[in-house]
């Protein structure tokens, strides 16, 4: 019997999963190297989407402490598949734990990053430290600074110019109909619909306050939209300086499809359950 790929990435996510890299990794804080290996890790804790790195402590330049108690943070799990139950989406804070180990801090000088690492109890992870990825200002690999998370060398990102006639509306109002849509298609995630602004009613749209950063396709900025009278938050965004995989669709507008109604040649597409939703 032969086995559909996605069942068998997603029927791991309940268990720690690793892979090692062959790039060269390094953590920086105020302008100094705290971590530089090549012999990184990227690890999905349990339950999480969104990998982190972790490094061996002997190529880490800080010395390792006993954390202070973990402040109280909220576990964001959506339940999309009832095998597999809460997924833990990229909201979720280090500091929520889906595995046994010991929470460390690392210290430098007088600088203290209290809680920044983990080490998993895994004898496949031992003498690893996992980071937390916003406790450090800058993360390179190899020269080059990658963003909001280590990118996952499993997913891929693909784009394609389609004739297809896309809308969008919302409670009947239409925000964009074109067929010179850019189809982003990314692993794991919704097709994305990323429409010229030329095909977009962007005179319904109301800039937003929102920012949030994508590992591959760059800087994000929000629209809402004004459809009957009622604002409706955060419903589109677009890359306008994006990074490599967000190239083809810069300036370009997309939705979540979680919320709002699409049509492709004219048949609804199902609102799809995702972190987003």
């Amino acid at each position: 019997m032969g086995i559909r790929m996605s069942s068998l990435v997603m029927g791991v996510l309940p268990e720690l999963r690793y892979e090692p890299t062959p790039k060269r990794i390094r953590a920086v804080v105020g302008g100094e190297t705290w971590a530089d290996t090549a012999s990184a890790m990227v690890v999905w804790e349990p339950r999480r989407i969104v990998p982190g790195y972790a490094v061996p402590e002997t190529d880490l330049d800080a010395e390792l402490l006993p954390a202070g108690p973990a402040p109280q943070a909220e576990a964001h799990a959506v339940a999309v598949n009832a095998d597999i139950g809460g997924v833990l989406d990229p909201r979720t804070p280090f500091s929520v734990r889906s595995t046994e180990g010991e929470p460390v801090s690392l210290r430098r000088g007088s600088v203290l990053l209290d809680g920044a690492g983990f080490r998993p109890a895994d004898p496949d992870l031992a003498g690893y430290v996992c980071l937390d990825w916003s406790a450090f200002d800058q993360w390179l690999e190899e020269d080059d600074e990658v963003f909001a998370h280590a990118r996952d060398p499993f997913k891929r990102i693909d784009v394609r110019s389609s004739s297809r006639h896309v809308t969008v509306s919302v409670d009947g109002v239409v925000l964009a109909d074109s067929t010179r849509a850019k189809l982003l298609f990314e692993t794991h995630l919704p097709t994305r619909s990323y429409v010229p602004r030329e095909d977009v009613r962007m005179d319904l749209l109301v800039p937003s306050d929102t920012r949030s950063w994508c590992a591959y396709k760059g800087h994000a900025r929000y629209w809402s939209a004004q459809v009957n009278g009622e604002l409706r938050r955060n419903l589109a965004w677009s890359y306008e300086e994006p990074l490599s995989d967000g190239v083809e669709v810069k300036n370009r507008i997309t939705f979540f499809d979680e919320r709002v109604d699409v049509t492709v040649d004219g048949k609804p597409r199902p609102r799809p359950v995702t972190p987003w939703s």
